[in-house]
């Protein structure tokens, strides 16, 4: 019973189409989403709200042989404009590989949706699909929060996951793009992003990034490092270096730390001897320092 349960969420946002269109009796639902019927596949239009853009080939071939033998299995979805034509919700895949097997017809629901919620189906039902990376995922529920207005909360219903899944997920766009390709490539996984996204100095974060790939860290080894990286509690006396620098002793600041990849500071008074200040999280990092200024 559990099984079957966890079975159906796992579904998302098809098992809710589902449902909807097998429901009996009169419903608030049945307006929304009427019975399987075949509409041409040539009176179809492709959804302008639809999140995927890459579609590979040698699947979509594989899909079509399927077709060829079976016909379509599972409906698309679609919603009837005002122009007498259809406009797909989801299923664009299924679409494809129906035209490329030749059929004129095909099994379709059609529902009546807005465009707000056409783009919130489809997103939905791509990030139910097996192939996406943790970056890629992390871009759906951004979209989801900016596009379609959700709060996080709201989202982690959505897609069937905690409130502090969906927000892990989401802090994966604030790493550095190192970070993110090795994620997108699964070099490293989201636990490590996890530890990374702790660290906010992105130099801090690069050079921690590069040494858990040199040394092949597991989660728990790159948690360990990671206590090195974290900033120290502030002590009470004020950093005299860091207040009442002129403009242009700042602008010069900035221009060092950019320089050497690394946090500078000057400290001292105008017009009499200072210090520049150049921070650094490792001894790999200190010879890569090092190595600029020589």
């Amino acid at each position: 019973m559990m099984s079957k349960r966890k079975e159906e969420l796992g579904k998302g946002i098809r098992a809710l189409l589902r449902d909807m269109d097998t429901s009996d009796g009169p419903s608030s639902v049945s307006s929304a989403l009427t019975g399987v019927t075949e509409i041409d596949t040539a009176s179809i239009e492709l959804n302008p709200f639809q999140p995927r853009t890459d579609f590979d080939p040698a699947g979509l071939e594989e899909l079509a042989a399927s077709i060829r033998i079976h016909g379509v299995i599972q409906p698309v979805t679609v919603r009837r404009l005002d122009s007498g034509r259809y406009q797909l919700v989801s299923g664009e895949r299924r679409l494809r590989a129906s035209r490329m097997a030749g059929l004129k017809r095909l099994p379709a629901f059609i529902r009546s949706t807005n465009d707000q919620e056409m783009l919130e189906i489809g997103l939905v039902e791509n990030i139910q699909r097996e192939d996406l990376n943790a970056v890629e995922i992390a871009i759906h529920y951004q979209r989801l929060v900016d596009e379609c207005g959700l709060q996080h909360e709201q989202l982690a219903g959505r897609v069937g996951k905690s409130r502090s899944a969906v927000t892990n997920y989401l802090r994966v766009l604030q790493l550095i793009p190192e970070i993110q390709q090795a994620l997108r490539s699964r070099e490293i996984s989201m636990g490590h992003a996890k530890v990374f996204s702790g660290i906010h100095d992105p130099v801090a974060q690069l050079d921690l990034f590069r040494r858990a790939v040199s040394r092949d860290m597991n989660v728990r080894q790159l948690e360990q490092e990671a206590a090195h990286y974290r900033p120290r509690k502030k002590s009470h006396s004020p950093d005299k270096g860091a207040v009442g620098l002129e403009p242009e002793m700042l602008r010069l600041q900035d221009q060092l730390s950019s320089k050497l990849s690394a946090r500078v500071q000057i400290r001292g008074d105008r017009g009499k001897p200072g210090q520049i200040v150049v921070q650094y999280h490792s001894e790999e990092d200190l010879y890569r320092i090092a190595e600029l200024i020589r």
